[in-house]
This record gives C-alpha cells, sequence and structure tokens, in this order.
C-alpha cells in the first residue's frame, strides 16, 4: 500500500490512491485534473521518502469531485453582567478530491484493482440457468 503526505489549504493530509478525502477549496471545476507538488513524504512498499522540506519528483494527481460546505460552526461571545453577546456561524468552503495517482520518479504509483471486482465470478444460480 502506497500513501504521500501532501501540504494544501495551510494543512498536511496523508493520502491514498482511489480515495477521496475533503480540503480547502481550489479554484477548479468539477471533474477536472488537479496536480500536487506539495508532496513531504511518500510511502512505498515499506521504502519512505522524506522530503527536506518536499520530495523533488513527486507529484499527486486527483480529480475534483465536487464543491461543498462543511457543518457549521457556531461563535458564541458573552459578556457576564454586561448584555452583550454575539452569535455567529460559519461553514467552510470544501473541495473534495479523488485521489488518482502518486507518481515517484516517474513511477505512477496507483490503486490495486481487484479481479474480482472486474469479473464476476460464476455462481451456482448463474450455471443453473444457462
Amino acid at each position: 500500500m502506497a500513501y504521500a503526505i501532501i501540504e494544501t489549504g495551510g494543512k498536511q493530509v496523508r493520502v491514498e490512491p482511489g480515495r477521496f478525502y475533503d480540503i480547502e477549496l481550489l479554484a477548479v471545476e468539477p471533474d477536472e485534473k488537479v496536480t500536487i507538488d506539495a508532496v513531504l513524504l511518500v510511502q512505498n512498499n515499506g521504502e519512505v521518502t522524506i522530503g527536506q522540506p518536499l520530495v523533488a519528483g513527486a507529484t499527486v494527481e486527483g480529480t475534483v469531485l465536487r464543491h461543498l460546505r462543511g457543518r457549521k460552526v457556531l461563535v458564541y461571545k458573552m459578556k457576564p453582567k454586561k448584555k452583550t453577546r454575539k452569535k455567529r456561524g460559519h461553514r467552510q468552503e470544501i473541495t473534495r478530491l479523488l485521489i488518482d495517482s502518486i507518481t515517484f520518479n516517474g513511477t505512477v504509483l496507483t490503486a490495486e484493482v481487484t479481479a474480482t471486482a472486474e469479473t464476476p465470478e460464476a455462481t451456482p444460480e448463474t450455471e443453473a440457468a444457462e
């Protein structure tokens, strides 16, 4: 299993190919490809490569699935005995990103697709029907 740690939106996220992640809003339309060059760490089959600060020759490619808004966070400020109260809400803009592949020194690390998912196995019920 290969993974990478990337930096996006001022945060560090551990990503794996074939999974989606909610990150800070990207100025990209849905269904477009995104390449992230800020890769801090790459792990592939037990070999760990750590950047100083970034890993040279490593990129992460993904597809923007959609843009959405996070859960509402309430900010409540009150000063006791002064009748001063402020109640404000905030919803963060989020981009849902599907990681397609991790590229390291020209080698593309993608998610392993299981053979059972590609070809359905014959079951006794389908063999009897034929």
